[in-house]
C-alpha cells in the first residue's frame, strides 16, 4: 500500500478518475483513516468501498505497471520454482514467467518494496520485471506453485553417485524424502490446475522431461536433472502400490488423492525404455463423470435424435471414434440420465476408470478368468435393465451384447470406427449375423473432440471463398460469414484454445437402413441413406460449430479426416 501522503493523494485521484470511488466515499474514508491511523487503501477495503483487486489495479495504474489477475493467469512452474517459497511468502511475491528479454516477471502486492526487488535479483541472479497482483491472489498462488528450488537440487546431490538407479536401499531412503514428495505432489497439483488429462514423465539421455496433455495436445512443462529420475519413478510406484524393484517389465496401478479440493484418481502406467522407465499417468477427474449430455456440445437436433434412442427400454447404442475421442465420457453422461432407483444399471469395463454411485461396476480380470464374455454372461443373470460394455472387442462379446439388446435390455458400448455408418460393417466383419445387427442396433453415435476457442482472446475475421471451399463449407448467400480464430492469452496459456467440445454424427437405424444391413450393402450406401434421413456428418457438424464461433476451421480439419 502507498505510504506517503503524496502517494495516497495520487491513489485517491486515480480511484476517483476510474469511477471506483465517489467524492462522498473518499471524504468518509479519509475521516476514518485519521481516526484509525491506517493507510487509505486498507480503510477503503475495510469499509467495503473498494475491492482489493480494484485497489491494486488502481495502484498499478498509478505506478505505470501492469495488473495481473492470478486466478486467471497461467504461471510458469519453472519461473515459480526459481525463488524459494519462504522468500515469496516474506515479501508477498511470486515469479510467474520469463519475458522475451529473459527478465523474471514477478507478481508483487507492493511493487514499491525496493528491498524485496533487491533480494529477488540476488536470489535469482536475473533482472526483475515487476507486475502487480492482490496479496490474497499471490498467497493462494504461492501455495499452488511455489516450491523450493534448493530442495530439488538437494535431491540431485543425494543421488549423485547413483546414476544407474540400481541401489534400492538409497532409493527407499529418498522416495520418502520431503523434496521428492514435494516435487511429485507439485507435478500432480499443477497438472490438475492446468486441466491436463495426462502427465508424461520421460527420461532422456541426459535429463528428465515432464509433459502435460492439455485439450488433447502435449505441452512440455519442465526439464530436470536425470539424477532425480529414479527417485521420482520410485515415489510414484510406491503411491500406486507397484513393485519398486521391478524395472524390466511394464506395470499398471492406480493412485487416489485429493488436490485443490477435488478427488482425483490417477491411472499409472510404467514402461521400460532404453533411457529408463517412462511413467504416464491418466488423470481421472471424478467431477467429469457428473457432466450432463447437454454440456458435451450436442447440437439440438443431434441431441433429439440421440435422446430418442437412450430413452427406449431396449436396443443397442454404439458410440464410435478413435482413442481419446470422449466415448467413455459420453456413455457415462448417458448413464447419469438413465440411472434411477428403479433402474438396475451394470457395467463391465477394462479398466473401471470412474466410480459411479448407484451403479454396479465390474472390472474384468483375464488372468482370473473374468473376461468380457464371461462377465457379460454373469451380468445378464443379475436382472439388469441397462448394461454398459466397455468395448465390443471380439465376436463373442458382440454376439452376447446383441442378444441382450434383443431380449429386453438397453446395451451401451463403444467401437473403434471412423464414422457411424462404418460401425454396422465392422460388426458384420466380426462375424455377427447381419440380421442380428439390423435388429439389435438402434443408434450409432460417432464423435471427435475439437479444441474450443478461448472466449477471452478469440478474434473475428472474414475468411476468403477459397478457405471456405477448401473446408467444404457451403454458404447459401454471397455474403462471407464472420468466423473466429485463435490468438492466445494468459488464460489459455497462449494456445488460443481452452477446453474441448464434441463433434457428433448420429445415425438412427431405420427400417430402410435395416434392409441395407441385411443385404450387406456397402458403407457408402448406408451413409447415403442415413444422410437422406437427416444424419449430419462429422464434418458438417464441426463446420456448424465453426460458424457458431465455438472452434476454428483448422481444428475441424485436424480432427475430422
Amino acid at each position: 500500500m502507498p505510504a506517503s501522503t503524496t502517494q495516497q493523494q495520487q491513489l485517491a485521484e486515480v480511484l476517483l478518475a476510474a469511477g471506483l470511488l465517489s467524492p462522498a466515499d473518499l471524504h468518509r474514508a479519509r475521516a476514518e483513516q485519521q481516526r484509525a491511523g491506517k493507510s487509505l487503501g486498507r480503510v477503503l477495503i475495510e469499509l467495503g468501498m473498494c475491492t482489493e483487486a480494484g485497489l491494486v489495479a488502481a495502484l498499478a495504474q498509478q505506478l505505470g505497471l501492469e495488473f495481473v489477475d492470478l486466478t486467471d493467469r497461467q504461471v510458469d512452474t519453472l519461473a515459480a520454482a526459481s525463488l524459494p517459497a519462504q522468500l515469496c511468502r516474506r515479501y508477498g511475491v511470486l515469479p510467474i514467467a520469463y519475458d522475451p528479454d529473459g527478465r523474471l516477471v514477478v507478481a508483487m502486492s507492493d511493487p514499491s518494496n525496493v528491498l524485496a526487488l533487491d533480494d529477488i535479483r540476488t536470489s535469482t541472479d536475473r533482472d526483475v520485471h515487476p507486475v502487480v497482483a492482490t496479496r490474497t491472489d499471490i498467497a493462494a498462488a504461492i501455495d499452488r506453485y511455489a516450491r523450493s528450488g534448493d530442495s530439488v537440487l538437494d535431491v540431485v546431490d543425494q543421488l549423485e553417485g547413483d546414476e544407474s538407479g540400481d541401489d534400492l536401499d538409497a532409493l527407499n531412503e529418498v522416495v520418502d524424502d520431503a523434496p521428492i514428495v514435494k516435487f511429485v505432489n507439485a507435478l500432480i497439483a499443477q497438472a490438475v490446475q492446468d486441466r491436463a488429462s495426462d502427465i508424461h514423465i520421460e527420461p532422456q539421455d541426459h535429463d528428465l522431461r515432464v509433459r502435460y496433455r492439455v485439450d488433447g495436445v502435449l505441452h512440455e512443462v519442465t526439464t530436470q536433472s536425470k539424477k532425480i529420475h529414479a527417485g521420482v519413478v520410485s515415489r510414484l510406484k510406491i503411491m500406486a502400490e507397484l513393485d519398486i524393484a521391478e524395472r524390466r517389465i511394464p506395470q499398471d496401478g492406480r493412485i487416489s488423492l485429493k488436490t485443490g479440493g477435488k478427488s482425483i484418481d490417477l491411472r499409472v502406467s510404467t514402461l521400460p525404455t532404453v533411457a529408463g522407465e517412462k511413467v504416464v499417468m491418466r488423470i481421472l477427474d471424478k467431477s467429469s463423470v457428473l457432466l450432463r449430455l447437454s454440456d458435451l456440445g450436442f447440437h439440438d437436433d443431434n441431441y433429439a435424435r440421440y435422446e430418442r434412442s437412450f430413452t427406449k427400454p431396449y436396443g443397442m447404442i454404439l458410440v464410435t471414434g478413435p482413442t481419446g475421442s470422449g466415448k467413455s465420457t459420453t456413455l457415462y453422461a448417458t448413464l447419469n440420465i438413465i440411472s434411477r432407483p428403479e433402474v438396475n444399471c451394470v457395467t463391465v469395463e477394462d479398466p473401471v476408470e470412474y466410480r459411479l454411485a448407484g451403479i454396479s461396476q465390474v472390472q474384468i480380470n483375464p488372468k482370473g478368468g473374468l473376461t468380457f464374455p464371461s462377465a457379460l454372461r454373469s451380468i445378464l443373470r443379475q436382472d439388469p435393465d441397462v448394461v454398459l460394455v466397455g468395448e465390443m472387442r471380439d465376436h463373442e462379446t458382440a454376439q452376447i451384447g446383441m442378444e441382450a439388446a434383443l431380449t429386453g435390455h438397453l446395451v451401451l458400448s463403444t467401437l473403434h470406427t471412423n464414422d457411424a455408418p462404418s460401425a454396422v460393417t465392422r460388426l458384420t466383419e466380426m462375424r455377427i449375423d447381419p440380421f442380428l445387427v439390423a435388429s439389435a442396433v438402434d443408434c450409432v453415435l460417432a464423435q471427435r473432440l475439437a479444441r474450443r476457442l478461448c472466449g477471452k482472446c478469440k478474434e473475428p475475421y472474414q475468411p476468403t471463398w477459397d478457405e471456405l471451399r477448401a473446408a467444404g463449407l457451403a454458404v447459401d448467400d454471397r455474403e462471407l460469414p464472420l468466423l473466429y480464430r485463435s490468438v492466445g492469452c494468459a488464460s489459455c496459456s497462449g494456445t488460443g484454445y481452452r477446453g474441448r467440445l464434441a463433434v457428433h454424427e448420429v445415425m438412427l437405424v431405420s427400417e430402410e437402413i435395416e434392409r441395407l444391413i441385411v443385404a450387406r450393402a456397402s458403407t457408402e450406401d448406408v451413409a447415403k441413406t442415413a444422410r437422406a434421413q437427416g444424419m449430419r456428418s462429422l464434418r458438417e457438424d464441426g463446420l456448424m460449430k465453426v460458424l457458431l464461433g465455438l472452434t476454428t476451421l483448422e481444428e475441424i480439419a485436424r480432427v475430422v479426416v
